[in-house]
């Protein structure tokens, strides 16, 4: 295998680093509150790099991804990505694709995922009715990818509600740990249109749609977490580097030094198994073994990382308004959302006990 990135991959990280660094500054995103920044999405969306995800393949989202989790930069990049045009793109039809497409490049339309599902959701003749207790961005979404409990997978736009007997769905907001714009979704007979066919294949195999997706939005998130956990590693560099106690830099401290070197090697494993994830997904081989343990290493290792960062901060870590704590918040969302170390491990055991983790 070989991570090296190409230079189409190489330019689209450079140009979202440059992008991300001018524009989500600590100022911006206190201004941002739980919404999404819409000059960044713009400017993102300008610059093509939603759409650039067609041609740089997962591995080139995931590198990206990194560069929007080293500022926690307030977009839905990774929700309208994973579950808006690498989804469109590989499992929709003809006219879907050409219908939706250019929205979620341009950024006018942007989905989130209703993944892993917090709810029961059940469909009847193109009908869902059911509720998902939380979903990231959805405040801020066109349309939410849903999957039912026969694992179909339903595209559903969000409309401005009516009166509330012609409300099929309903958006309640919800706070995270994260400022992600959630919402709490409500479906009562409302009209979705299937994406894909029928799952059960295993990923990298034909059929599976919701496998796949799955297997997407895991690599996805993990890669997200790993610029956060290095975002987080660096400031609490640069803070121990400058900060002196007894006459001596904190980061001259043995113990200072053994930490951040824990959380150095935590964030690599982070960032090498969400690589290979990705890698084996772009290849056509079976990844979802591999999404697993990025998914796994991004929850249980990323929450190591993020608290480190602002152990390592001291006194200043606690302040709410510092943003180390928001890599903190973060971290600990990912990790919700990946589904926490203990699910994903039991998962990972089952597969073992198969036989069937590639």
């Amino acid at each position: 295998m070989d991570f090296t990135p190409t230079e189409e991959q190489e330019a689209a990280r450079e140009l979202a680093g440059r992008i991300f660094a001018d524009l989500a500054t600590h100022e911006r995103l206190r201004a941002a509150g739980t919404g999404t920044d819409a000059e960044l999405w713009k400017a993102l969306c300008a610059a093509g790099l939603p759409g650039a995800v067609e041609e740089t393949g997962l591995l080139g989202l995931v590198l990206l991804l990194e560069e929007q989790g080293r500022v926690t930069a307030q977009v839905p990049f990774a929700a309208s990505c994973a579950y808006g045009i690498l989804a469109v793109g590989r499992h929709g039809t003809d006219e879907q694709r050409t219908r939706l497409l250019p929205g979620l490049r341009g950024g006018t339309t942007v989905v989130t995922g209703a993944f892993p599902a917090s709810g029961t959701v059940s469909a009847h003749d193109g009908r869902l009715s059911g509720t998902v207790e939380w979903v990231p961005w959805l405040r801020d979404a066109t349309h939410v990818l849903v999957p039912d409990e026969d694992r179909d997978l339903w595209l559903v736009p969000l409309v401005p509600p009516g009166p509330p007997e012609e409300d099929a769905v309903r958006v309640d907001p919800v706070e995270l740990t994260a400022p992600w714009s959630a919402g709490r979704l409500v479906l009562d007979g409302a009209a979705g249109e299937r994406l894909g066919r029928q799952c059960g294949a295993r990923v990298g195999a034909s059929g599976g749609a919701y496998e796949d997706v799955l297997a997407v939005a895991r690599i996805a998130f993990a890669g997200l977490q790993a610029g956060v956990c290095a975002g987080s590693l660096a400031r609490a560099v640069e803070h121990t580097s400058v900060r002196e106690q007894f006459g001596r830099p904190l980061s001259t401290h043995q113990a200072v030094q053994l930490r951040a070197a824990d959380a150095h090697m935590d964030t690599e494993a982070i960032r090498v198994t969400a690589y290979e994830a990705a890698w084996r997904f772009d290849e056509g081989l079976d990844a979802g073994g591999a999404a697993l343990t990025a998914a796994w290493w991004a929850s249980e290792a990323g929450k190591r990382v993020v608290h480190a960062g602002q152990h390592l901060h001291g006194g200043t870590g606690a302040d709410l308004d510092h943003p180390v704590h928001r890599h903190f918040l973060w971290g600990r969302q990912l990790d919700a959302y990946l589904g926490g170390g203990t699910e994903l491990l039991a998962e990972l055991g089952a597969l073992l006990a198969e036989g069937d983790l590639s």
